[in-house]
């Protein structure tokens, strides 16, 4: 298998260009970045090409730049496939509830099984995470315009929409609902959840608001308190429209008692 700098030679030799011609073209994008972290030396092209030298992100930029090179593709040529990003941080659990900065461009792969693909901008969810969040995931990217939407991951020590969403769910949020409704839902289920962003934290619930007062409230089950912040303390990033996440919830949370204190308003 040819190594990632014998690849680039090619390429350069196929474009018939010199190593001056490469080290000139970098400087020039050094200058228009204003960073000379962005230029070739000679020397350092040819340790590129024949020894086997790790480019710098800065200088694989200007490479990709002045090759035409897609950088993906040069950083799986490096060992490094940024479309396994988010399946990477599946595979991490965080207890608090998050943002995941998804890209909604270009394929998107899950390792365990390798076969599987998909094409955020038109496919459905990623194959083993349907089987382990269950049917409801199907259809979650299906049809979905990325671009105004964002995931959100509910932290698996956060049961206060449960058992509407499970601690570990994935979440897909509409950006461009963010204006708090007042009605048009009869039963909980139909009660539009917001995604929400803190100082602190980030929170997933219902909301109302009465002048510059948001109130955040959790779901009567996980007998925890409703919050109320002040409008420009805290973001609405979208309204829930989408979730997969676990039919069964393994790791269940001590029952609160009765006589726990209600949580501090304006945190």
């Amino acid at each position: 298998m040819d190594r990632p700098g014998e690849k680039l030679k090619r390429v350069r030799e196929r474009l018939k260009l010199t190593y001056r011609d490469v080290e000139k073209a970098s400087q020039q994008i050094a200058a228009r970045r204003e960073s000379d972290d962005f230029a070739i030396a000679l020397s350092r092209l040819a340790d590129i090409e024949n020894k086997g030298t790790v480019p710098t992100m800065f200088r694989l930029y200007s490479l990709c730049a002045i090759y035409r090179l897609d950088a993906q593709e040069v950083l799986r040529w490096y060992g490094v496939p940024l479309e396994m990003l988010p399946s990477e941080s599946l595979n991490i659990s965080l207890n608090d509830t998050h943002l995941a900065h998804f890209s909604g461009e270009g394929p998107a792969t899950v390792p365990n099984p390798p076969e599987f693909s998909i094409d955020l901008n038109s496919t459905t969810f990623l194959s083993h995470v349907v089987r382990r969040w269950g049917k409801g995931a199907i259809r979650l990217l299906n049809g979905v315009d990325m671009r105004q939407h964002r995931f959100g991951f509910v932290g698996l020590e956060d049961w206060s929409m449960h058992p509407v969403l499970h601690p570990g769910a994935l979440v897909l949020i509409d950006e461009g609902r963010r204006r708090i409704a007042t009605s048009g839902w009869t039963t909980e289920l139909d009660r539009p959840i917001y995604f929400l962003e803190h100082r602190t934290r980030y929170l997933c619930g219902w909301c109302s608001q009465t002048g510059d007062q948001l109130l955040v409230q959790p779901h009567p089950s996980s007998q925890q308190n409703p919050v109320n912040f002040a409008t420009n303390e805290i973001d609405v990033i979208g309204q829930v429209v989408g979730v997969a996440m676990l039919l069964e919830v393994k790791k269940r949370r001590h029952a609160r008692s009765a006589g726990v204190p209600a949580e501090s308003p304006n945190p």
